[in-house]
């Protein structure tokens, strides 16, 4: 059996992640690395609460077979750049050093759609670049998800995320054939897509695109 361990676990897809790394009988071992306590609570799961500002600190513990990030933030939650940097290049990147040295052969990060480092857009040039600084580290095995818009209920309130989903749900049937890649997606099934790959564990970097999630969590 595999050891996981995930960073961005309060998070809508970190939550629904940690729940199928519990129920899969693929992993013996779950470790969320948080700032505050989840309210979950089994004989599986290791919390380790940090300061991700700290994260030299914790080095040691940054030991799995399996790294899923799931961190990000949103330019309204984290109108700053340089945090909004921190969070979704430092953070990431950080801990996928410290896991390849400590052993690790599969990171599965959770990106974007339209993630490239050549984008005029901060936040998709941003999710480009990190996929790019992580691929050079050298693990067996690299799986970047690239998902549309997410959704599913958050811990934090965000009102115009909540309008959007609305909308959303409502259009997502007219999303058919080349337009999948485009449609809303619920954090569960990004999840279940994670908990896939992380067991198939293809060698090599994979870039899986948001109508490929929609099929891996139907079958």
């Amino acid at each position: 059996m595999k050891t996981a361990l995930v960073i961005g676990a309060t998070g809508l897809i970190g939550r629904n992640l940690v729940f199928e790394l519990i129920k899969s009988p693929q992993f013996s071992k779950v470790t969320v690395l948080v700032r505050r306590n989840i309210e979950i609570k089994h004989d599986k799961l290791n919390q380790i609460l940090l300061d991700f500002d700290e994260l030299d600190k914790y080095k040691e513990a940054i030991v799995a077979d399996t790294i899923f990030c799931c961190l990000g933030s949103t330019k309204s939650k984290t109108p700053d750049p340089i945090l909004y940097k921190q969070i979704d290049f430092d953070y990431p990147l950080t801990v996928a050093k410290f896991a390849k040295q400590n052993g690790a052969s599969h990171y599965l990060l959770v990106s974007s759609i339209g993630a490239n480092v050549d984008s005029s857009v901060f936040y998709t040039k941003l999710k480009g670049e990190i996929e790019a600084a992580i691929s050079e580290i050298g693990y067996k095995s690299f799986s970047i998800f690239r998902p549309s818009l997410l959704l599913g209920s958050r811990i934090e309130s965000r009102p115009l995320e909540t309008i959007t989903q609305f909308l959303m749900r409502v259009l997502n049937p007219l999303f058919i054939g080349p337009l999948k890649l485009y449609k809303a997606i619920n954090g569960t099934e990004v999840a279940k897509a994670l908990l896939k790959k992380a067991i198939e564990a293809k060698p090599g970097t994979e870039i899986i695109l948001n109508n490929t999630m929609l099929d891996l969590a139907k079958d």
